[in-house]
């Protein structure tokens, strides 16, 4: 990779400029990195969504991952820093039941857990809320940017003892406040984290609930 690397000018220790390329080479470059983000990283996230991908398979030890480009390449820009499979497992929620984007301009939606089918986690589990376009936490009036396990008993249960929360813009209540993670005015995606992960999160026995969107 490294001779490969050297035709361009590319190696330890040396500065790299484009200018000083050819323009055809510089072309060839350009077009090369569109295309990893629109084929490549594109068809990756597909299969994130899918749950073809989990990010166990993304996250790990220069032995795990071994030469895998695009697995390192999409863990960085997902998750810069995320643990190995045994520490932590993150399941995401970009798209929702349906396959579509989420946003919080248009739709609201809940997460609902049945009894008994909490996150696995032998230390505890998350559910975080992030702006589509800044990757940030999203500001709210509750100044709440997750729901976790520390609040297990801050929550409402329904008669079933399932969990519900409610993922949109404006509240969903006052009943159901204490529920709610707020959206933005646009597209979000959430993160959920199980640290320690039991092993039905594994060996995937645990599947984590659909986003369903509500209106």
């Amino acid at each position: 990779m490294m001779e490969r690397f050297a035709k361009l000018g590319v190696g330890a220790g040396k500065p790299f400029h484009d200018r000083e390329l050819a323009p055809e080479t510089k072309k060839a470059i350009e077009e090369g990195i569109a295309a990893v983000w629109q084929e490549d990283f594109g068809g990756l996230m597909k299969r994130v969504n899918a749950g073809e991908v989990t990010s166990g398979d993304v996250f790990g030890t220069r032995e795990f991952l071994k030469n895998n480009y695009l697995y390192r390449f999409g863990g960085a820009k997902i998750g810069l820093y995320g643990n190995s499979r045994e520490e932590a497992l993150y399941p995401p929620y970009f798209v929702d039941a349906q396959g579509e984007k989420l946003d919080g301009a248009k739709h609201a939606y809940l997460l609902r857990f049945e009894k008994g089918q909490l996150p696995p986690a032998g230390a505890f589990w998350s559910f975080t809320m992030y702006d589509g376009p800044t990757q940030y936490l999203v500001a709210n009036t509750l100044n709440r940017y997750l729901l976790n396990s520390p609040m297990l008993d801050s929550f409402q249960y329904g008669a079933d003892g399932s969990l519900t929360f409610y993922v949109q813009k404006d509240s969903p209540g006052a009943d159901r406040e204490a529920n709610w993670l707020p959206a933005p005015d646009g597209l979000f995606y959430l993160v959920m984290r199980i640290y320690l992960p039991k092993p039905e999160v594994l060996n995937g026995t645990w599947k984590q609930p659909l986003l369903q969107r509500i209106r």
